[in-house]
């Protein structure tokens, strides 16, 4: 007889999940590893989440629509150009549904965010990759060749923080005849965003989340923004009430409060600028990110390279301070992404480096 497992799609039972960041259990451990914001949510945001929990007998509004209103309003489109999900990578799996999967040529540039070939996979079908090089610029020419059904494009990209010139993406879009999305999970932190291309190219949407620069990760609320036939397509596939109450109400409260949201960002950004200088005067080689994170190579004894990032990566470990580490690819490997915190943080953080640096023994 069969076991459980194997009475599953074969595709399924080999797949690879994705691994998230650490969330650790008990107090004293500085979060740097999954990019959530230092801030706590404002208090008009609390009130309208503790308001709506007086409401938790009946379904949230299906279609999420006065937060599809809300966020129209904000950006200049209309709601017909909204579609909200539980997290954007509930929205990332809904693309991968709906345009990729089984049959479909989905591709990606690598090193990426981890989730897509994961969700890709779940559709049945498989991810190619185009490697960038060193300097992480996009391989505009080989994407173009690639000519993809689908494709996913980290901007700011993830790990490193870079971005990519509109002016690269809007020729990508128009080479292509596949659906080009574009992950702003950072843009917030950007100086620029792929936003205007929806009004130019109909097979370009964005996603975005209230995770990073909103503050609002343990709500899960993220969003897409493309055309009404995009949005269309998939709000045909999406899960009912795929968004609760709860989530519905604080973000709608989190657009209403733009002033204080951009005087945190403004604080992140440069705080990220003041430790990126921090961290090249150790010698560190530190990518231009523009993101909420910097991606840097650590140096110790003049020496770099995956052993040096590892140890690194462990030591800060058993002091309770976490970041995060990609080992398993060589652009990656020699290289630590870090979390910009609140300035507490970024200076224990620094501390612990300094400490590891001169050799001291870890206590």
């Amino acid at each position: 007889m069969k076991s459980i497992a194997d009475r599953a799609h074969e595709h399924i039972q080999a797949l690879q999940a994705y691994v998230p960041g650490s969330q650790p259990l008990g107090e004293g451990w500085i979060k740097l590893n999954t990019n959530e914001s230092p801030f706590a949510p404002p208090e008009s945001v609390l009130r309208a989440i503790s308001a709506e929990s007086a409401s938790l007998a009946r379904y949230p509004n299906p279609g999420s629509v006065p937060l599809r209103e809300a966020l129209a309003d904000h950006l200049g489109l209309v709601p017909e150009q909204v579609l909200v999900g539980n997290g954007s990578d509930d929205v990332l799996n809904l693309l991968a549904r709906a345009f990729g999967g089984r049959g479909k040529l989905t591709w990606q540039s690598f090193p990426s965010y981890s989730l897509y070939p994961v969700i890709t996979a779940i559709a049945g079908g498989d991810i190619q990759s185009i490697p960038f090089d060193a300097t992480f610029r996009l391989p505009l020419k080989k994407l173009i060749e690639a000519r993809p059904d689908l494709l996913f494009l980290t901007c700011p990209n993830a790990p490193t923080g870079v971005r990519f010139p509109l002016s690269e993406l809007r020729e990508l879009a128009a080479s292509m005849e596949g659906l080009l999305v574009v992950d702003e999970a950072y843009v917030e932190f950007a100086e620029a965003s792929a936003l205007p291309l929806l009004s130019e190219h109909d097979n370009v949407v964005v996603t975005r989340t209230f995770s990073k620069a909103y503050g609002l990760a343990g709500l899960r609320v993220g969003y897409l923004l493309g055309s009404p036939e995009a949005v269309a397509i998939l709000d045909r596939i999406r899960d009912s009430y795929n968004v609760n109450r709860l989530s519905q109400a604080g973000a709608l409260a989190a657009i209403r409060e733009q002033a204080l949201y951009q005087e945190r960002i403004s604080a992140i950004k440069e705080r990220r600028h003041a430790f990126a200088e921090a961290l090249a005067g150790l010698g560190w080689s530190v990518y231009p990110s523009e993101a909420n994170f910097l991606f840097a190579a650590p140096v110790r004894a003049g020496s770099t390279g995956p052993d040096v990032a590892h140890e690194l990566f462990q030591h800060l470990e058993r002091r309770r301070i976490l970041v995060r580490y990609f080992p398993k690819h060589p652009l990656t490997a020699s290289h630590l992404r870090i979390t910009i915190g609140s300035e507490l943080e970024m200076d224990h953080f620094l501390k612990e480096v300094k400490t590891w640096t001169q050799g001291e023994e870890d206590q």
